[in-house]
This record gives structure tokens, sequence and C-alpha cells, in this order.
């Protein structure tokens, strides 16, 4: 329901399941494209049988292979396009597959001063050129879409573009690696998955995926850091393996490959579409967008956020796990967003109406359109307070700085899984990777090394939209520690199966201490110093119903996800020997002078 033109809040509804358009069949043709450099790339194009009018070139790039991308692939991927007619490129990036050159990970932008200068923004470029001049019946126009690498390198389009491009959709782009999205967030390693990645993409042309039939829990307690899980598995020579070993801190070799610092003007109209339950890429999209905005002189930078982990607006499933959001929303997005947007900028046709930022709102289960992100119009700030007897509170605490609010024992032998046990891996058969930010949490919440704290049972809905900032002082007896935060809706024991007493996290993030006072030159925590670690949870839209609890976990393992903190402090953890790892007491404070909280954005 449109509120009115000039709401900063706009309600729609979502749309019920509908029949899909009919496929619609396209001729596939292979070719080799030359770059500037004599490496030619190999990309697969395909035009609507019988069309004869001039299309818009639909273009993705990635690392993952197009050898299989047909006529079938792009209806089912893509059916609202797919039925209006594009021609649909889809490229092997530098290096990967069949195309020629070296493959560098995340290549960075350089300076173009000679033929031989190359990155993704002149790969880009150099085979829009020769679209334009070889593929007839194109209209001169050209999109570039894709999700997480491709979302990277669709985003690449928008930086220093073709004049041809007229639209982009950077959709769960890595943006920077160090920052907050694969490798690493907020300093912590993410163990397992850049174990696992690293192999599929650098280990071979193609992108054959790690599996093994033993627990990842095991092997990597047993190997003991990542420089001992990395020579079993033989990756040591592999380069970003060389650089996760080399440079554990925020150094220049990450800052090259950051997207977020070249984004000082808007070049084209783009759409960022993120997750709130992305496993892998929930940053990048929030971090281009609020990037890009402040030079949006044209109204041209849009966001989605839905209810979706990794890539899952482009399924047709209700449900993320076990969680149902009662629609589509994924067909939602694609059909009055998605599809209208390339419509507008590539073909000139009328539909796409949005403003600025539409969100799914988890809960209460319907979208929403902002004026603004986060919204200001509508909302307030408030602080979540954690105080003693495990009790969550929007009153703020009293007592003397002496008084806490929780203190538990982390034992680095025995790290709090981040996933039910046994864990696979990250792709392996059988994994649940694709689901665990929405896996009830109660598995954990019993453990001694987890504080909990909950609100009593909420009397009326409470709505968080936006950004969520954990403001914890703590204190460590060892010299580093780790901090990991969870908001969490827990459902009423009486809801209907198989949410009756659910864990549902709706935000979350990790914070390595030592990189409290700097990103590129951590130090050593003062052992038993209160010490104020603030940072972001990354953003939600989500109703605590009434009849629910607002809980909020705070623990310093969460493993293997992330790897072991040793608690003393070392110079690389990635190479810390197996006596570096200590059990610590790890001490929240709840006072009037260092009150634990959470920032939260509420609804009025």
């Amino acid at each position: 329901m449109r509120l009115s033109l000039l709401a900063a809040v706009l309600v729609i509804p979502a749309l019920l399941p509908a029949q899909q358009p009919e496929p619609r069949p396209y001729t596939r043709v292979e070719q080799m494209i030359p770059m500037r450099d004599g490496a030619n790339l190999h990309c697969i194009l395909q035009r609507p049988e019988g069309a004869s009018e001039p299309l818009p070139f639909l273009m993705q790039r990635t690392p993952y292979g197009v050898d299989g991308v047909t006529s079938q692939g792009i209806n089912n991927s893509k059916p609202e396009l797919a039925a209006s007619g594009y021609i649909f490129v889809n490229c092997d990036i530098r290096g990967r597959y069949k195309s020629e050159g070296q493959f560098v990970m995340n290549r960075p932008i350089v300076a173009h001063t000679t033929k031989k200068d190359v990155d993704e923004t002149t790969d880009t470029r150099d085979t829009i050129d020769w679209l334009l001049k070889n593929v007839p019946h194109n209209n001169g126009k050209v999109g570039v879409l894709g999700v997480s690498y491709p979302g990277f390198l669709a985003m690449m389009a928008g930086i220093d573009a073709h004049p041809a491009v007229k639209a982009i959709s950077p959709q769960a782009p890595m943006t920077d690696i160090w920052l907050g999205d694969d490798f690493f967030h907020n300093g912590a390693f993410r163990e397992t998955y850049g174990f696992d990645y690293v192999q599929q993409l650098e280990a071979q042309k193609t992108d054959v995926r790690v599996d093994t039939k033993e627990d990842t829990y095991d092997f990597f307690l047993r190997n003991i850091n990542f420089a001992g899980a990395a020579k079993t598995a033989g990756m040591t020579d592999l380069p970003t393996a060389k650089a996760f070993l080399a440079h554990p801190e925020y150094a220049t070799f990450w800052k090259d490959m950051a997207v977020q610092t070249h984004l000082t003007k808007v070049e084209v109209p783009t759409l960022e579409v993120g997750g709130y339950w992305d496993q892998e890429d929930m940053w990048g999209t929030q971090a281009e967008y609020a990037a890009l905005k402040p030079h949006d002189k044209k109204n041209e930078v849009f966001m989605v956020l839905g209810p979706w982990n990794h890539g899952g607006w482009a399924g047709r499933s209700t449900k993320l796990g076990v969680v149902d959001f009662g629609s589509v929303t994924g067909e939602t997005y694609r059909k009055t967003i998605e599809a209208p947007f390339f419509e507008k900028y590539l073909k000139g046709k009328p539909g796409f109406d949005l403003e600025n930022v539409a969100s799914f709102r988890s809960g209460s289960n319907d979208w929403h359109r902002y004026a603004a992100w986060p919204p200001k119009v509508g909302f307030k700030p408030a602080k979540l307070y954690l105080k003693a007897e495990k009790v969550a509170s929007f009153e703020a605490p009293t007592g003397d700085y002496t008084s806490v609010a929780a203190a538990y024992v982390s034992d680095p032998a025995d790290p709090i899984p981040y996933r039910a046990r046994p864990i696979q891996a990250t792709y392996g058969n059988g994994s649940k990777w694709r689901t665990w930010l929405a896996e009830d949490q109660r598995f954990v919440t019993g453990r001694k090394d987890v504080a909990a704290f909950s609100t009593p049972v909420l009397d009326k809905d409470v709505t968080v939209t936006g950004n969520v900032i954990a403001d914890l002082y703590a204190a460590t007896t060892g010299t580093d520690a780790d901090w990991v935060v969870k908001l969490i809706d827990v459902y009423p024991d009486d809801a209907p199966a198989p949410m009756a007493g659910y864990q549902l996290m709706v935000a979350e993030e990790i914070f390595r201490g030592r990189y409290v006072k700097s990103f590129e030159h951590p130090e050593a925590l003062k052992p038993g110093e209160p010490t104020e670690f603030k940072y972001s949870l990354n953003a939600t839209d989500h109703t605590f119903l009434k009849g629910h609890k607002i809980m909020v976990q705070v623990q310093s393992t969460w493993f293997p996800l992330y790897d072991r903190n040793p608690q003393t402090y070392v110079e690389n953890i990635m190479k810390a020997p197996a006596d570096a790892y200590k059990p610590q007491t790890e001490t929240i404070f709840g006072n009037a002078k260092y009150p634990s909280h959470l920032d939260l954005n509420l609804a009025d």
C-alpha cells in the first residue's frame, strides 16, 4: 500500500507466488574476446531466438565458469529478464576456466599507463568495446550484474565506466575482504572459509570445492593454527594463503583490494542488493551504498535488503532454513525492483519506482521503503543495556564501577562451535553453511562460556531498523581476546512448531581485541583493564513481536569459522604456538561508569 509520495517510510505488499513467465528460447554462441594486452577471455553470448530488434547487453563476469550457461539457465535464474529479452553475456574472467592470462584474487585497480596495466575495470571496458562493434542488433547499452565475486566485478563496471554502461547491480559484492567480507571481520580471521575458498579458486583454473569426511572443528583444533592447517593441506604456496600468513593485520595488501575507497562519484545508476542472513558478504552491500550515496546528485543509487542468505533473492522459497517469512520475497524483489531497474535504464521503459531503499522487515514479515538508510523519520535512538542477573533492559544501569554484568572463562581448548556439529567443509556434502546464521542458538545458550542477557516477555512489538552497534566495556585476564555479540529473537515456548522457544539471530559480529586502537597496528590488551569495544553488528530490519523476548549473547570464541585467539598476545595468530593458547576470564561490565549496551534504532 503506497502511503504517500512524500512519506519517509512506505509499506508495500508482498506478492503471492505467481506463475513464472513462459520460458523464452535463446541461441548460444561461444566467443574468445581479445583484451588490450593480448589475452583472450572466454564468453558465452545468448540472444532471444527470432529477435531482430536492437537489444541491450546484460553481462555477468565470473571466476566460477560459464560453460554451463544455457537458455534454460537464464530462464530459471532470471525469468522476468529472460522473458523481456536481452543479449546475455557471461564471461570467464582472466585466468579462470577457458580465459587466458593470470588470475589474481580480487585484483586491485591499478594506474593504466601502458597496455600491460590491466585490471577488472580494463577487462570490462575491453569486453564491452568488442561487443558493441561485433554483435549485431545491439542498442548500444550495457547492464552488468552479479552476486558475490561477480558482484565485485559488477562494481568494477561502475568505476572508470565505459560510456555504454547504463546500469549496474552489485549483489552481495566482495568489497573489503579484511574489514567485513569473506576473509576477516574486524581483524578476526574466517579460518574455515579462507581455507576452503582459497583452495577452490587458486589451486586450479576451475573451482573444485573442498570436501572432507572429518568434522572441521576437530581438524582445525588438531592443527592448532592456520599455518598448521595450510601445511597439512599443502596450500602454503597459494598466493592468498601466503597473504594470510604474512599479513594478518589490515596491511596495504588488503587495502589495495578494497573497493569502497574508489567510490567517490556515481558514474552509473547502481542497485545494491544484500541479505540480512548473508553468510559470506553481508557487509559489502551496505558499505558500497554508504560510500556512493553522499555523491548521488541525480538519485541513481538504490539498495534492497531482504531476508536472504548469500544470493537467496534468486530463489523461490518462503523460508530460510525453518524460518518462514510468509511470502516468496525473492520473487517480489525480482518482479518489482530488479527487472524494472534494468528495463528503465537499458530500454527506457516505465515501472521502476524505488526512490531509495527497500527492505523486508522480518518478524512482521512485510516490505518497507525508506527515504534514507538507516531511516530517521519515524525512528528514535535507544540503548539496550546488559546488566547483572542475565538482564537486558532499556533502562540505564546504576551501581559503582566495580559491578559487572557477567564473567566467564573462555578456554581455547574448548571453543564454542559456530554451528551445530559435525561441521562439514564450507561447500562440502551435507554442509549447513548456507543457513547457519538462521540456526537455532539454543545449541550453545547453556554453555558456561556464553553470557546471555534477556528482556522480560515483551508486552508490545519492538522494531529495530538499521545498524546495531555493540558498545562493550570489558576486560580480560589475558593480553588479547575476541568479542562475539549476537542480537537474538527468542520465540515463545508455545509458538507453533518448529519455532517454539527458537532463538533466531538477527544481528551478530565479532571483534578481535588487539585491534581496538588500530586495525593497522595491533597491540596487546592490558590484563584486568576495562576497555571499550565499540563496533557494528551490521544492520537488521526486524520486529520482535509481543510475547517474544530480546536476548543478547556475548562470547569469545566462534570456531572454526573464526580462528582461535590464543588470548595471550602473539605477533601473528596465524602462527601462534600451542603453548600460547590459555584459558582466560572475560568480564563484561554493566554499571553507570561502564554501561555495556547495544545502540539501536527503534521505530516510534
